[in-house]
């Protein structure tokens, strides 16, 4: 029975399909993402009382907000290796419970090294959670769909920012002082307890993968293993053969360069919009959602743009490069609110669409089982930069009075990255869905 017959006999097509993996996954992924977003960075709202309660420098604040990505990235890939042995049902079961309590627990912070053993450990509790999502989606995703379900998900990220700064700053005004407990210790107990439940909700809601999904019947099975295989690139049929792949290395420069200008800014949000003049603490959280409303916007268009133009590179380096600017703007503005925040919303919201493209790149360029490791890997590097960029900024603040060197210097990393990219040349067969449909996908084209 040919491809056509079945899906006609099961009356099934890809838009069913997708609009069936699109209900059972992207809500739950989503609702998980928002919650690693927040929990990672509302110590940027934190910073707003805990510095001064706990006596912390900035430079002290930039190595614990950074501290995160320490933990991550040592766990990062051993996490993601065992994902495709144990299944994702477990592996995110597993993440979003430890990573509940450890968010919760941030709420005992008393001095500087308890906030970098809470911080390194929610680290080393949550990797593997996003790689082993893009993972996770490479599976029930083809080529040519893939950055649109990526940027469905990570959607979260900015909806986060937009929820989470209102949110944070509205706990830490009304709940000051209940139970003699700071505003901010509320803030961490409040943002961390849903994580608990989401752990509990992924075990039992979530498949490991198609051939494990009981809501999908043997014709969608079979539909959706034709769009998601591809000709496999056999250099990379195991982890070690993707350790010795100078690309994976280049790439994840690459991204290393968008990771560390993105939690720069992040984890600093709060406090550049206070050095404008902005003094209310429930105003700072709604002028710090005005950038994650861009993001929204930009990864939900971008990632579409993308897949629709089956292009990658110029989506990537040409938002670096205004972000880049945007940075530069920011600096010649000196203090001027409206200018600040209008230079920051967009170099926000494109570096967020540059993020989530450049997922697209390593799905297809990796395939089989070795891409969990892959990824992980390319995460791991990249990740770096999450602990680079916002420790350089409060040196910077500690050693000049100004995070103005720091986020020049940021600047300079997002034009690096928009030089990697345009340069970058992955070789036609390993990375063909950048240049022409995939036959598969042509085929349901004539078909109809």
């Amino acid at each position: 029975m040919s491809r056509k017959d079945r899906i006609s006999e099961s009356g099934t097509d890809g838009v069913s399909l997708y609009r069936k993996i699109d209900l059972h996954l992207l809500p739950l992924l989503f609702i998980g993402f928002l919650f690693a977003y927040l929990d990672r960075v509302n110590v940027g709202f934190a910073k707003l009382q805990m510095q001064s309660d706990l006596g912390f420098s900035d430079a002290a604040y930039g190595i614990g907000a950074g501290i995160f990505f320490v933990g991550y990235v040592l766990f990062e890939v051993p996490s993601n290796l065992l994902l495709p042995r144990v299944g994702a049902r477990l592996t995110f079961s597993r993440i979003m419970v430890l990573w509940g309590i450890t968010s919760m627990c941030m709420m005992f912070v008393s001095s500087v090294p308890v906030f970098y053993v809470l911080r390194f450990l929610l680290g080393v509790f949550e990797a593997g959670f996003a790689p082993g999502v893009l993972f996770y989606l490479s599976r029930w995703y083809g080529p040519t769909r893939i950055a649109g379900a990526i940027s469905m998900v990570w959607l979260a990220g900015p909806f986060s920012g937009i929820v989470g700064g209102p949110l944070s700053a509205w706990i830490m005004t009304a709940f000051a002082g209940t139970g003699n407990l700071a505003g901010w210790q509320w803030m961490f107990l409040i943002e961390g307890a849903p994580t608990l439940v989401l752990g509990v909700a992924a075990y039992f809601l979530l498949a490991d993968g198609p051939s494990n999904a009981k809501w999908l019947n043997e014709a969608e099975k079979h539909m959706l293993a034709a769009e998601t295989t591809t000709t496999v690139d056999r250099r990379h049929e195991s982890f070690l053969t993707v350790l010795r792949d100078p690309k994976v290395y280049v790439l994840a420069a690459g991204y290393l360069c968008i990771i560390a200008p993105i939690y720069a800014l992040s984890f600093w949000l709060p406090t550049i919009i206070k050095s404008t003049g902005v003094t209310s603490t429930q105003a700072l959280g709604w002028y710090a959602a005005i950038p994650y409303v861009a993001a929204a916007f930009a990864i939900f268009f971008g990632g579409r743009s993308s897949d629709k133009r089956q292009e990658r590179r110029h989506h990537i380096a040409v938002p670096a490069v205004i972000s880049c600017l945007c940075f530069i703007g920011w600096y010649l503005a000196d203090g001027n609110f409206a200018v600040t925040l209008a230079c920051i919303t967009v170099a926000t919201g494109l570096m967020w669409m540059a993020n989530i493209v450049f997922w697209a790149v390593p799905a297809e360029y990796i395939k089989g089982d070795a891409r969990a490791g892959a990824i992980a890997l390319i995460n791991t590097i990249g990740l770096s930069g999450g602990f680079f960029g916002p420790s350089i900024i409060g040196w910077s603040k500690s050693m000049t009075g100004s995070v103005y060197p720091g986020f020049l210097l940021m600047a300079a990393m997002l034009l690096a990255c928009a030089v990697i990219f345009l340069l970058l040349r992955l070789k036609p067969g390993t990375d063909a869905t950048l240049h022409q449909e995939p036959t598969i996908t042509a085929g349901m084209h004539r078909a109809k």
